[in-house]
């Protein structure tokens, strides 16, 4: 039970830092999980990041619905999509060794780091529709409307391997999502962050119910539940600042926050 004194507060940083980018937070969770149980196997860990990244979803999306900053209709096809993709990547958790693990994980961390530092935000905002895209149009609370088109089926193609990836790294996908949602489906920044926060609420749900089926998340349940309670009052936070906060800033910040986790794992790999 003592463990409830610290993962509350971590899960409340967590959840905070996560919605704020609308990445759910666990990309900075499963680095701190591999440092402070290094016994347990990356399949444990990913499958109680997981779960985390789930509730706090679950409990951000309620506030961007409030802001009414979700795209629901594009959030339905991304989450429909991302489906069967979380269902195989949780299952094949278990045959990636600890090693691999790490350095896949640190690999894909700094390089979007990298990719966001370059360039934090799409360059293509006002391009005219090509054929095949869909033309959505979003007003939030303020009244301020939000006009963007995409390509639906790159869409799609996109969320089915971030909900494998995502599965399998125990990262929740908006790490990878949301920069993707930003530079290649050209949605706005605070549209981005909500819409994928929606997604991740039934990817991370899926993945997890898949992991509670075959018994790896049975052995991290405290760690879980003391995260999950942290995790749902952050999250409320991380919403209202990232109303506060320009875009770019936002992009930036969880550019700083992929750097700092994929340099750490890939220390571990290598000392």
């Amino acid at each position: 039970m003592y463990q409830l004194f610290w993962l509350i507060p971590l899960g409340f940083m967590v959840g905070t830092f996560g919605t704020l980018i609308g990445a759910g937070g666990g990309f900075i969770l499963v680095p701190v999980m591999l440092l402070l149980y290094p016994d347990k196997s990356p399949e444990t860990i990913t499958a109680i990041s997981l779960a985390v990244v789930f509730f706090n979803s679950l409990s951000g999306s309620v506030a961007y619905a409030r802001m009414k900053k979700i795209d629901y209709k594009s959030g339905i096809i991304f989450s429909i999509a991302t489906l069967p993709g979380s269902i195989l990547g949780s299952l094949a958790t278990s045959l990636i060794p600890r090693n691999i693990f790490n350095l896949i994980f640190g690999v894909i961390l700094l390089i979007g780091s990298v990719y966001l530092f370059i360039k934090p935000q799409s360059k293509n905002r006002d391009r005219k529709s090509a054929k095949g895209d869909v033309i959505r149009s979003v007003t939030d609370i303020d009244g301020v409307v939000h006009t963007f088109s995409y390509n639906p089926v790159l869409g799609i193609v996109i969320s089915v391997l971030v909900g494998f990836l995502s599965s399998l790294l125990g990262i929740g996908g908006g790490i990878i999502h949301v920069p993707v949602m930003i530079q290649v489906l050209n949605f706005p920044v605070h549209l981005a962050t909500a819409t994928s926060h929606f997604v991740l609420a039934s990817m991370s749900f899926s993945g997890s119910m898949v992991h509670l089926a075959t018994g790896v998340l049975s052995s991290g349940l405290m760690q879980t539940a003391g995260l999950s309670i942290g995790v749902l009052f952050g999250a409320q936070l991380g919403a209202r600042l990232s109303k506060r906060l320009k875009g770019g800033w936002i992009v930036r910040s969880l550019a700083l926050a992929l750097g700092i986790a994929g340099i750490r794992i890939l220390i571990m790999v290598f000392i």
